[in-house]
């Protein structure tokens, strides 16, 4: 049936149990084109009839149906007429992995970031209902990991405010974000799973209590008059309703007509109103059932049947340093290891670390890069300000290819590199992941962060040398270029040296580890370079050679500087070998670039040798 749908208004025809067919057939779908490409499998399996019931209730586009976060819109994507794209998921010329307005009118919230989503939902009512487009309903689907962020809290505050307007929200309620959710939302909401009502629980309390001497009857008399509290505790209207808005649930995510029934009545109702909706992430394959910790949240490339990978990779960075904090945490009881992604906290988390470093801890946030930018505002007043010693780790830094625009960690370089006090380390294999993160949680007066890649750790690269900091990786037989290679590409920087040499172009590379602050020997070991090219996976915009520019600059020393790094713009979804390539961050169009910027520097040098000469004969 999947081919037949070209549009949500093909679902209209069909019965209930063809609606139930298409439902399993969507997820053997799912299985069969996510094993081969890679993708968030989990999520998608858990909201297969959620979605099928909203596309028969609302009427997108016209409707405008938002997902938070959109890793879960792998099944609107299907029903939208998109399913014969699925080869190509997360693919260079494929869909991505989230909404994107260039593939679908369908699709609106690129961003994939949690927890926004009802902010966008407030905006889109209201501004539906200000301009009198009030045949238009917006439908949030906020999952309940999503829903433990507190800019979700920010936004129901803000649309109770409002009555009249069209708006839906569903709590697609899986217990999950990443790996388990926890907090105390969460808890709140596994609670609401398994109470069927405030009114079956006074039932049994009397039951119960009435069998206990003394104490039983006089308890049971004061839970019975706390009705508002009792329903606070066990009912699932208590919270939401607290904060002004309509609740109706909790429903059975898998249940098609009683999801239809639910939205229907939603729909009709005029007003913000939530529907409690509960799901199992990773339903229906079994693999992801019994992954506990992930239920398939994400996968690689697996085999369908038994859901392993296909080809083992290599040893991860993420790998490298969480063994080398546990041997450090071994050693330090003051470590307390801190991430953000079970809770959707990056705020609270970072501010929370600062706490805890007053308190005489030495806290290790772990975070994805792209992360980072949602706690900007707590790293530099929360932490930089008060010179706490916390140690960030930021996976998946620079180009991350496959997740499109909004998870590439290219921003960090350029955000750390304005926060007075803290300290920044970009190391360029295991060896000094593990030699940097030691450094890092030895600083108590000041923040620190390592950043690195995504993927597989690359061999380690000795140093011939390490001069007051900085470790020479290559050295050059002439002094025409200095090569600084920041963080992972020192293996892209060595190769093209060694290319260079064969053109004829002396290229020292030298990595300096820890990139902020910079060493100041940076300066005496450029003066006897002709020119000086910095490579990084950041924005140049602001970026490590931004930096080293300005040294320069306030030391008065003269030398052409070149940058290599990710231009000021947003980079779609492909693999990060090819988003690379096309920068020209591969050793042959480095060794390109660098012959040809030094045979301009000998060019010009000649040309004023020449002039000097001419000016001395005409005296």
């Amino acid at each position: 049936m999947i081919e037949s749908i070209k549009s949500p208004r093909d679902l209209d025809a069909l019965t209930h149990d063809q609606l139930d067919a298409l439902a399993a057939e969507i997820r053997t779908f799912l299985v069969e084109k996510v094993s081969k490409t890679g993708g968030h499998l989990g999520p998608n399996l858990g909201v297969v009839e959620l979605t099928i019931a909203i596309h028969r209730v609302f009427e997108s586009p016209k409707d405008v149906v938002l997902f938070d976060t959109g890793h879960q819109s792998y099944v609107h994507k299907i029903l939208t007429g998109r399913a014969d794209r699925f080869d190509m998921l997360r693919q260079r010329g494929g869909i991505a992995g989230y909404p994107n307005r260039s593939e679908s009118e369908h699709d609106v919230i690129e961003n994939s970031h949690a927890s926004t989503a009802l902010s966008w939902g407030d905006g889109i009512s209201r501004g539906f209902s200000l301009t009198k487009q009030d045949d238009r309903h917006v439908v949030v689907v906020v999952g309940d990991g999503a829903l433990t962020g507190g800019m979700s809290w920010e936004a129901l505050n803000n649309i109770a405010s409002q009555e009249s307007r069209n708006l839906v929200i569903i709590v697609n309620d899986n217990e999950r974000s990443y790996s388990p959710t926890i907090g105390g939302v969460a808890t709140y909401l596994s609670t609401l799973r398994v109470t069927q009502g405030y009114e079956r629980f006074l039932d049994w309390g009397k039951e119960v209590l009435s069998k206990t001497p003394v104490v039983g009857t006089p308890i049971y008399d004061t839970l019975h008059g706390m009705k508002k509290g009792i329903k606070d505790i066990v009912a699932p209207q208590g919270m939401f309703e607290d904060l002004g808005l309509k609740y109706m649930g909790p429903i059975d995510g898998h249940d098609i007509a009683a999801m239809e029934r639910a939205l229907t009545k939603a729909k009709e109702f005029g007003e913000p109103i939530l529907v409690h909706a509960i799901t199992e992430k990773g339903r229906g394959y079994q693999p992801a059932v019994e992954d506990e910790a992930e239920k398939f949240h994400a996968v690689g490339i697996v085999d369908p049947e038994t859901g392993e990978p296909i080809a083992k990779s290599g040893t991860s960075w993420t790998r490298v340093f969480s063994d080398e904090l546990v041997q450090i945490g071994h050693k330090r009881e003051d470590i307390v290891a801190i991430t953000a992604a079970v809770g959707i906290a990056e705020q609270h988390a970072v501010t929370s670390a600062a706490g805890m470093a007053f308190a005489g801890l030495h806290p290790v946030v772990a975070l994805y890069s792209t992360f980072l930018n949602r706690a900007f505002d707590q790293v530099l007043l929360d932490v930089a300000l008060h010179k706490a010693g916390v140690t960030f780790v930021l996976d998946r830094s620079g180009i991350t290819g496959d997740d499109g625009p909004s998870h590439n960690g290219m921003w960090d370089l350029a955000l750390t590199g304005i926060i007075p006090t803290l300290h920044v380390a970009a190391p360029r294999d295991g060896a000094r992941l593990k030699e940097t993160l030691n450094e890092a949680v030895a600083i108590s007066d000041a923040p620190s962060l390592i950043r690195f890649p995504k993927g597989a750790v690359i061999e380690d690269i000795p140093a011939f040398e390490r001069r007051d900091g900085i470790d020479v990786l290559y050295r050059g037989e002439s002094a025409d270029v200095l090569l600084v290679s920041v963080g992972a590409l020192a293996h892209v920087a060595v190769e093209a040296a060694s290319q260079a040499y064969r053109e004829g172009v002396g290229v020292t590379v030298i990595d300096p580890r820890w990139v902020k602050p910079l060493p100041v020997s940076l300066i005496t070991m450029a003066q006897r370079y002709k020119s000086v090219v910095v490579l990084e996976d950041g924005i140049r915009h602001g970026g490590i050679a931004s930096t080293i520019s300005e040294m320069f600059r306030d030391a008065g020393l003269l030398v052409p500087i070149h940058s290599i790094g990710v231009p000021l713009e947003f980079i779609e979804h492909s693999k990060r070998a090819e988003v690379l390539n096309d920068l020209g961050i591969t050793a042959q169009n480095i060794t390109r670039s660098v012959v040809e910027w030094s045979s301009s520097l000998r060019e010009g040098m000649q040309l004023q040798e020449h002039e000097n000469v001419d000016h001395k004969q005409n005296r």
